[in-house]
């Protein structure tokens, strides 16, 4: 049975989904200001994942990752350029898919946009001022009480004393209380017409958290399955969503015994580079698209599914190359062997252990060693098991969208980028030359050869019959 770690129970616990053979799962996606980096590759990776692993499970999987495209970093940067809202986020929503279609990941079954959400926002917001879970201030924000909701900080693990402590922003304008976070922003005169609102409290646009609350509860329900996000979401992003969700719901005599907003909450860990966190002013920031110039799609989904989701995992173009290797391992066991693409046996031993792997929430390594254990008896066994073995493998590996392309062009096409690399024709050239010199029993010229081919990253396979086999290193 699948286990998942809930952040909230801070636990791993058997998956129950509230409506049998059914998953209602919500991530949430981009602030759509500018290109995608590969920390949002991470997330969007993971829950691809996640989601093709619950469908392989059997589960019928409503999918949501949302756009944010209307928030202070977006208005800040259309008007620097001088360009309607619109169109910035636009742009930068066709780059998103763009990478995510490079990725090779599923589309999620629902992308709402929080500009479509207005309406349902202040329908949420209304509630809890009828709550009286939140309040107009003097400088017309609307905000959410903290202190009046009970529970707060169970997400997080933060005690309100805690973040009272640690809170540095002083009482003033138009919250109560510093720990209070805003619903609805009182719109500011020198503030574009294109990002406001008509609303019950004056021209405005809605908070960050609000929109997330509004967007899945209508799409999933009051009441839903999973929701996954980064871990720099736990607090207070996801925290507030709780909140104001349930706030809304049942108000201040919420109680323990009442159905949550979410019973699973998932979080993928952080992306360091260089064992510093990733950041556009330490200058170690990279996008995907400048990541995929160097290498394969495929490559950077192994990587981040070598370490386990909720791990951190440090970033270099040398853990690229050490996944692209690993990568090459598992082609090279499937290359030139005659694979039916049938249905893997339920009852083999190593769909056991690969799903027992995958159901120990989502245990990616666990099940990634897995198939390198089963290359390896691919490798060692004959004929008909051999055939068998590698279908076994392509299709496991399919689960996680690895093993994709055929094996003789992931191996022969090397890791991109590559200038000055031989061609495919100068590299049969070579091997053309190689065997002539064999056949004249030139060994020494036949190895000099084979060493140039290996100093510009080219190894040659001898197999059984004459023939040499070559891939790029």
């Amino acid at each position: 049975m699948l286990q998942i770690y809930n952040t909230l129970s801070r636990s791993k616990q058997t998956f129950k989904p509230i409506e049998p053979g059914k998953v209602k799962m919500y991530v949430c996606g981009m602030t759509v200001y500018d290109f995608c980096h590969i920390g949002h590759a991470r997330v969007m990776i993971v829950f691809d994942m996640v989601v093709r692993w619950l469908r392989a499970s059997g589960y019928q999987v409503v999918y949501v990752r949302n756009i944010t495209d209307i928030d202070d970093k977006i208005i800040n940067r259309a008007i620097e350029n001088g360009e309607p809202i619109s169109a910035l986020t636009q742009r930068f929503i066709d780059a998103m898919h763009a990478d995510s279609d490079e990725l090779g990941l599923m589309h999620p079954d629902h992308e709402p946009r929080a500009t479509d959400y207005i309406a349902q926002m202040q329908g949420i917001i209304g509630r809890l001022i009828e709550n009286e879970l939140a309040y107009q201030g003097e400088d017309g924000d609307v905000n959410f009480a903290v202190r009046l909701f009970p529970g707060y900080g169970r997400l997080s693990g933060k005690s309100l004393d805690e973040l009272n402590a640690g809170e540095r922003v002083a009482v003033g304008g138009g919250k109560r209380d510093p720990l209070d976070f805003v619903l609805w922003k009182s719109a500011k005169p020198e503030e574009p017409a294109d990002t406001r609102w008509k609303s019950p409290w004056g021209e405005g646009r809605p908070g960050w958290h609000i929109e997330c609350s509004a967007m899945s509860c209508d799409l999933l329900g009051e009441h839903f399955d999973i929701h996954g996000g980064g871990a720099d979401l736990q607090f207070p992003h996801h925290e507030n969503e709780i909140a104001q969700s349930e706030g809304a719901l049942y108000g201040q005599e919420h109680n323990v015994s009442d159905a949550p907003f979410v019973n699973y909450w998932m979080h993928n860990g952080h992306i360091r580079v260089n064992e510093e966190k990733m950041s556009k002013s330490l200058g170690n920031f990279f996008l995907i698209r400048d990541v995929l110039k160097n290498f394969d799609p495929e490559v950077l989904r192994f990587f981040m599914l070598r370490a386990h989701y909720r791990s951190p995992i440090n970033y270099s173009d040398a853990q690229l190359e050490e996944a692209r290797s690993g990568l090459v391992r598992l082609y090279t066991a499937l290359a030139h062997v005659p694979i039916s693409n049938q249905p893997v046996d339920p009852h083999s031993p190593w769909v056991k252990r690969f799903t027992d792997a995958m159901n120990d929430d989502f245990n990616t390594p666990e099940a990634i060693a897995a198939l390198f254990d089963l290359a390896s008896e691919v490798n060692r066994a004959q004929a008909e098991e051999k055939a068998q073995l590698a279908n076994t493998l392509k299709g496991l590996a399919a689960s996680l969208n690895f093993l994709q392309y055929d094996p003789t062009v992931f191996l022969q096409a090397g890791s991109r980028g590559i200038e000055a690399g031989l061609s495919a024709e100068k590299i049969e050239e070579q091997i053309t030359a190689r065997i002539s010199a064999k056949q004249q029993k030139d060994f020494a010229k036949a190895d000099l050869i084979r060493k140039a081919l290996l100093e510009q990253g080219v190894v040659l396979e001898d197999k059984p019959g004459g023939i040499t086999e070559w891939r790029r290193s």
